[in-house]
């Protein structure tokens, strides 16, 4: 598959703070970014909630977040791992 360049502008420390959460993950910047673009194309929308905050500042203030206190309310796809498979395969 031909290789393509993306270049992009963002907050250093941004930046930083993702680095340390990829690599966390065992990825750099490059993997994490194209997870995000094949999910992207995977899903045909964001693969992500987007919000504008509205709703959140109607409802009940939000209480700060504990180990495990969105047990229950989320879910992970069955395929979720297959854009990191995907780009194991292609390393």
């Amino acid at each position: 598959m031909p290789m393509s360049n993306i270049n992009i502008r963002t907050d250093s420390e941004i930046k930083a703070k993702a680095q340390e959460i990829f690599a966390f993950l065992g990825m750099d910047m490059t993997t994490a970014i194209n997870l995000f673009l094949r999910q992207t194309v995977r899903m045909n929308d964001i693969p992500f909630i987007l919000s504008t905050g509205e709703a959140r500042e109607s409802t009940a203030p939000q209480l700060p977040h504990s180990r495990g206190c969105m047990k229950g309310k989320m879910w992970i796809a069955d395929d979720f791992d297959e854009p990191l498979d995907d780009m194991q395969e292609y390393m």
